[in-house]
């Protein structure tokens, strides 16, 4: 017969610490509002972790009359490096908040139906990123108790806070300067990976507004993320001069492809992309690209925080993204 081991109590933490057990529920839960030496917190700190206890969530967010939890669904479409290290920076800043982040893996689940399993966990707050939440889904989640809603994409939702990115910025800014380096008939990479359509669609929009009224042309070039793709597309080259490339991976995997069939880069084809990963400093010719840059994973930590305080305020929005060019050899 296996024995189960009893499971320690926060009695028991108190009985091994010397203090009660209104104490351990103080330092424990971090609560602020009574004074408790640094020496007593260390024992009891030392206590839980000699017996191996651990807070029961449940308890606690009933005795607060919400959960510490925020529950990021992970992204349904591929992430590069920089929405990877933004997403580790908002982590950080509401662990040090006191809040448990919470990723969960909705694939095959969307809109209402993927609002309804999330509320199933009862987050205090949610962040969703680019567009996989609508009004419907926001008041299911409010209804179960989630007193934020945050979502990080192009357009605003109904009853949520919006960090609006503007991809817009980043075609425009991209195309312009291929405009101004002398390129006239200029691609752009639209993925065919799916969902970064969100993304990919509002830059491809954007490149075709730098270049509204000069003459020069834009041209949406489809690619897939593979290197077979890309050989197939220079093998049947558009009269192009110069490729905004939809990202710095998507333009590493066309440069290479371009330099194998004998294309001098820049002076054949320029091509520019965005994200300024440290890869497309190594290349040769070194990679133009559109620096990013995302808000702060602080600020964003912040807003939750404080829509978690104010859950009756009018919700937040501001717009975020800004761009700008890094000049290099490819261009």
């Amino acid at each position: 017969m296996v024995q189960i081991p009893n499971t320690p109590t926060s009695a028991d933490v108190a009985r091994l610490a010397g203090v009660s057990r209104a104490t351990v529920s103080y330092v424990l839960n971090k609560t602020d509002a009574v004074r408790i030496s640094d020496a007593t917190r260390q024992r009891v700190h030392e206590a839980a972790r000699e017996l191996g206890y651990v807070p029961h969530a449940a308890a606690r967010s009933l005795r607060a009359g919400h959960s510490r939890t925020v529950l990021m669904p992970a992204p349904a479409i591929p992430v590069g490096p920089l929405y990877s290290a933004f997403l580790n920076e908002v982590q950080g800043a509401l662990n040090r908040l006191d809040y448990t982040v919470v990723q969960y893996g909705s694939v095959g689940l969307h809109g209402d139906d993927a609002a309804r399993a999330w509320a199933e966990l009862r987050p205090v707050a949610v962040l969703v990123p680019g567009t996989g939440i609508g009004p419907r889904g926001v008041a299911v989640l409010k209804r179960s108790g989630a007193r934020a809603v945050v979502t990080l994409g192009p357009e605003r939702v109904e009853g949520a806070h919006a960090l609006l990115m503007d991809h817009d910025a980043v075609g425009r800014c991209a195309v312009a300067h291929l405009y101004e380096r002398g390129r006239r008939r200029i691609g752009v990479v639209v993925p065919e990976e799916p969902g970064l359509e969100v993304y990919s669609r509002p830059r491809l929009a954007g490149a075709r507004q730098a270049l509204r009224g000069t003459g020069a042309r834009v041209i949406g070039v489809p690619l897939a993320y593979t290197e077979r793709a890309a050989t197939e597309l220079v093998a049947d080259w558009p009269e192009l001069d110069a490729v905004f490339a939809y990202n710095d991976e998507y333009a590493m995997l066309l440069m290479r492809a371009l330099q194998d069939t004998g294309r001098r880069i820049p002076e054949d084809v320029a091509v520019i992309g965005a994200d300024d990963l440290m890869l497309g400093r190594l290349l040769r010719p070194r990679l133009s690209t559109v620096r990013i840059e995302l808000p702060s994973g602080r600020a964003l930590a912040a807003l939750v925080d404080r829509a978690v305080r104010d859950p009756g305020g009018e919700p937040e929005v501001h717009r975020v993204l800004g761009s700008s060019v890094v000049r290099r050899e490819s261009t």
